[in-house]
């Protein structure tokens, strides 16, 4: 297999009766992908032509995850309409998405990706807005700030989740809300061809999947806004490669969430609206806001990726990675020390000197920051000047932090004026 090869997103089918859309991907001289979505709700009536447009969105993004397996200089679309401003959408969430998959196997930042038009215009559709508020659930802290909001500005809302039901199963029932399941089933040919020294593997842009997702089911559960709960944080790039800002958190970068936002309005008017309720908060405000109801969640959430990987079926915080470590550290001010090191097994990850070298790096002291969900050098330096009045430990760290910089200071946001005022109001 080759660049010259050729990607073909070849077809997509929903069947309602068994509430799953297959959607079907494959390499004109290669192997050919399936990917299942279940949605395990009873579904509102819904317009058909409404809906397909979503799962076209759907199909289109989740092809990510098989086309960057052999990154193809042509991609040929047997299925679904594209025009000109939803290709060039996915042209570009598909190459910033994967800044981070360049930067690992070593290819050109700037390697172009093509979807073609094969439609001048997209039909009109005939739509109707919904009238609930659907929030994504992650597992971690931010989102439960999200609820905590609503709750507390007396807002109904559904929440859902894709995957991962045994370790969220918990938290959805502490919440106490309607809850909507998706459940995911991705090729497992990807796991086979992990040993093909031809193909690559890496980072996806999956909070963009996840976006189109959202969309699908506030279209099938009758809801119009599709909240997610990203901060200001994740717009800060990771790293520098070849000239170019990589970010690994591009899909939950304000430019992303902009630019879906613009891809939605062309597509579905204002009957769909997404947005981060978070975006405004840096994740050191965040977590502050969290310790306020850290005691009802305690253990029943985890911000660790690793307890979120296809093949973990249970909650837990390892302890050792760069989110732990980052987690910790946020947290640490607001946070009893004997809750917070209860939380990881009794561990002080600040004073674990196998740790000291991603401090270093989440702080910008040697080298760049890690690639995971970790927020700005600033605001973990802010982090580590209010723990080093805890832990004279940890003046060893030594950095500068700017006089005036204040992390509870609001940032930019691309949230509907309705919901920013409820947001004022309730998250002042």
């Amino acid at each position: 297999m080759s660049r010259s090869s050729i990607f073909v997103f070849k077809r997509y089918s929903f069947n309602r009766s068994a509430r799953e859309l297959k959607c079907v991907y494959s390499y004109e001289d290669g192997p050919e992908f399936h990917e299942i979505y279940t949605f395990n709700f009873d579904f509102v009536d819904y317009d058909e032509a409404v809906l397909d447009r979503a799962l076209q969105l759907l199909f289109f993004m989740a092809g990510v995850s098989y086309y960057k397996v052999f990154v193809p200089d042509q991609i040929r679309v047997e299925s679904g309409l594209l025009d000109r401003e939803t290709a060039d959408f996915l042209d570009k969430t598909y190459q910033r998405g994967l800044g981070e998959f360049f930067y690992v196997n070593n290819l050109d930042p700037r390697t172009p990706v093509n979807f073609l038009v094969n439609s001048d215009s997209l039909p009109e559709l005939t739509v109707q807005s919904g009238t609930g508020k659907l929030v994504g659930i992650g597992g971690g802290k931010d989102s439960l700030v999200s609820v905590d909001i609503l709750q507390r500005a007396e807002t109904p809302f559904t929440t859902w989740s894709l995957n991962h039901r045994p370790q969220l199963g918990p938290l959805v029932e502490h919440i106490g809300s309607q809850h909507l399941w998706v459940e995911r089933a991705w090729d497992k040919q990807l796991l086979d061809l992990k040993d093909n020294s031809e193909a690559y593997n890496g980072h996806v842009p999956i909070s963009a999947i996840f976006a189109c997702v959202g969309t699908v089911v506030a279209i099938l559960s009758g809801q119009r806004d599709a909240i997610v709960s990203n901060e200001s944080s994740a717009s800060e790039p990771t790293l520098r490669y070849q000239g170019i800002a990589i970010n690994h958190q591009y899909s939950k970068s304000l430019e992303f969430e902009q630019a879906f936002q613009a891809v939605l309005r062309h597509n579905f008017g204002d009957s769909v609206r997404y947005y981060s309720l978070l975006r405004p908060f840096s994740e050191l405000h965040i977590a502050e806001r969290f310790a306020r109801i850290f005691d009802m969640y305690h253990d029943v959430f985890s911000s660790c990726n690793r307890a979120f990987t296809h093949d973990s079926h249970s909650l837990f915080w390892d302890g050792t990675c760069p989110k732990c470590a980052f987690v910790f550290l946020v947290l640490t001010p607001f946070i009893d020390r004997q809750k917070l090191e209860a939380l990881f097994g009794g561990k002080n990850l600040l004073l674990d000197s196998e740790l000291e070298t991603t401090y270093k790096q989440l702080l910008g002291i040697e080298g760049d920051k890690p690639l995971e969900c970790v927020g700005e050098v600033k605001e973990s330096r802010a982090a580590m000047r209010l723990a080093q009045k805890t832990y004279p430990e940890l003046l060893k760290y030594e950095f500068d932090l700017p006089a005036d910089y204040d992390f509870r200071a609001w940032g930019t946001g691309a949230m509907p004026s309705d919901v920013l005022d409820v947001l004022r109001r309730f998250a002042g």
